[in-house]
């Protein structure tokens, strides 16, 4: 009895790439000066009949590095208060080792060779990623260090919007103010729209898939 939850054909839908959705929430909007306090990944699989759905969501508070930034204005936009005394945050190398434990697990069981952030703005997410991997000195980082998949030119695309609240609603989608911008929430909401446009277009135009090498 197989009782992975991962279907090994996503390691052939996206040439050996998983994609897994990252947001994250911080002191501003500096990967090298401001602080990473929040991380949420939720990681894709594709079901038996071929669609792609979420599986798995990780999440932790992270604390700010030492001498970190932090910008009273994005505090006062992802009302995240860093002294919470009910935070529980983790330290950066713990709180990513946290993510990436599940995210290798998951490479493994899908036949893939490599994750890669799916994001809104994926850039801003990968940029926070990539420098609290550099600070805490991983050198196993499961991501991709450059390639993204970004839902704001697939909303774009699909709804002729790239606002993520906007444009989930024009998808059908639920959405909550009061939940929206923290990274669990913003996770969790850009994976079912990445799905959904990607479910999308393989009812309207199958991709054949080309097997798992990578340049």
């Amino acid at each position: 009895m197989n009782d992975s939850l991962y279907n090994p054909d996503m390691g052939r839908r996206f040439r050996g790439f998983l994609p897994v959705v990252v947001d994250v929430e911080t002191g501003g909007f500096d990967p090298k000066k401001d602080a990473l306090l929040e991380l949420a990944a939720v990681i894709l699989r594709m079901s038996a009949s071929g669609r792609l759905e979420p599986a798995e969501t990780l999440s932790c508070h992270v604390q700010p590095f030492p001498g970190a930034n932090l910008n009273p204005k994005a505090l006062a936009f992802n009302g995240i208060d860093p002294d919470h005394p009910f935070r529980d945050a983790l330290g950066e190398r713990e709180a990513l080792q946290t993510i990436f434990g599940p995210v290798r697990k998951a490479l493994k069981e899908s036949a893939c060779n490599r994750a890669i952030l799916v994001g809104h703005n994926a850039a801003f997410d990968l940029g926070f990623l990539n420098a609290a991997v550099e600070r805490s000195q991983i050198k196993r980082n499961p991501f991709h260090p450059f390639s993204t998949f970004d839902t704001v030119s697939l909303a774009g695309l699909a709804f002729g919007h790239t606002v993520l609240a906007k444009s989930a609603q024009l998808a059908g989608m639920d959405w909550d103010d009061k939940e929206a911008h923290s990274a669990i929430y913003d996770a969790e909401k850009t994976a079912e729209l990445f799905c959904l446009v990607i479910n999308r277009w393989e009812d309207r135009i199958p991709v054949k898939p080309r097997g798992s090498g990578q340049n």
